[in-house]
């Protein structure tokens, strides 16, 4: 997985208008937390684009003035309005000690009822996971290329490297809904080879 380096400075005051000012001045009040104490600092608010916009999960390299330490984003918080980002908590790691993270689902692969006119409903683009940092994948695959009519991907589905989903076995993690239009003609047709297979099995009897 890719690491971010995010470089911050220790804060002295705590204090909610202090907070508003450093974010005043273009930056984001941060802690630290996981280790012996928590440490709170400020980073520039440019230096997160390649660690909140982006489709893959990253570990951070934090540098508050010397001090590094391996850790991940645990929890970031924008403004309602504005968008701008309000907080971040981070968690250090340590090696050998399990870590849970969200990590986004690439979906690949066209699904056969996309192309019978179905639509396709990502219902899950993150997946909570567990493992030690080393094993920590940065995205989780899922192929839709057998995904058809009312059928669901779900997540027991999903096969495990060296991590644990801790996302209920039985969720959706991607659907794909027969068009209203096409749901009476999917059921007559359903109907229909029902009939079939039943006459097919009564001239099998008299045979």
């Amino acid at each position: 997985m890719k690491t971010v380096e995010i470089i911050g400075y220790k804060r002295a005051n705590l204090g909610k208008s202090v907070a508003k000012k450093l974010r005043a001045e273009g930056n984001v009040p941060c802690v630290l937390y996981g280790g012996d104490e928590q440490i709170h600092f400020y980073a520039p608010m440019i230096l997160f684009r390649e660690l909140v916009y982006t489709d893959k999960a990253h570990f951070v390299n934090l540098n508050v003035e010397g001090q590094e330490y391996q850790a991940i984003m645990q929890d970031l918080q924008f403004h309602p309005v504005s968008e701008v980002i309000l907080h971040v908590d981070f968690l250090q790691l340590f090696e050998g000690k399990s870590i849970k993270m969200d990590i986004p689902v690439h979906f690949e692969g066209d699904a056969p009822g996309v192309t019978k006119g179905g639509t396709l409903i990502k219902k899950r683009r993150y997946l909570k996971v567990k493992a030690l940092p080393k094993d920590m994948p940065e995205y989780i695959t899922v192929n839709l290329s057998k995904l058809d009519f009312g059928k669901a991907i779900k997540v027991g589905e999903i096969e495990e490297k060296n991590f644990e989903i801790l996302d209920s076995k039985i969720a959706s993690v991607a659907v794909v809904e027969i068009p209203r239009a096409l749901r009476g003609k999917t059921q007559e047709a359903d109907v229909e080879e029902a009939e079939e297979a039943g006459e097919a099995a009564a001239e099998g009897a008299e045979g």
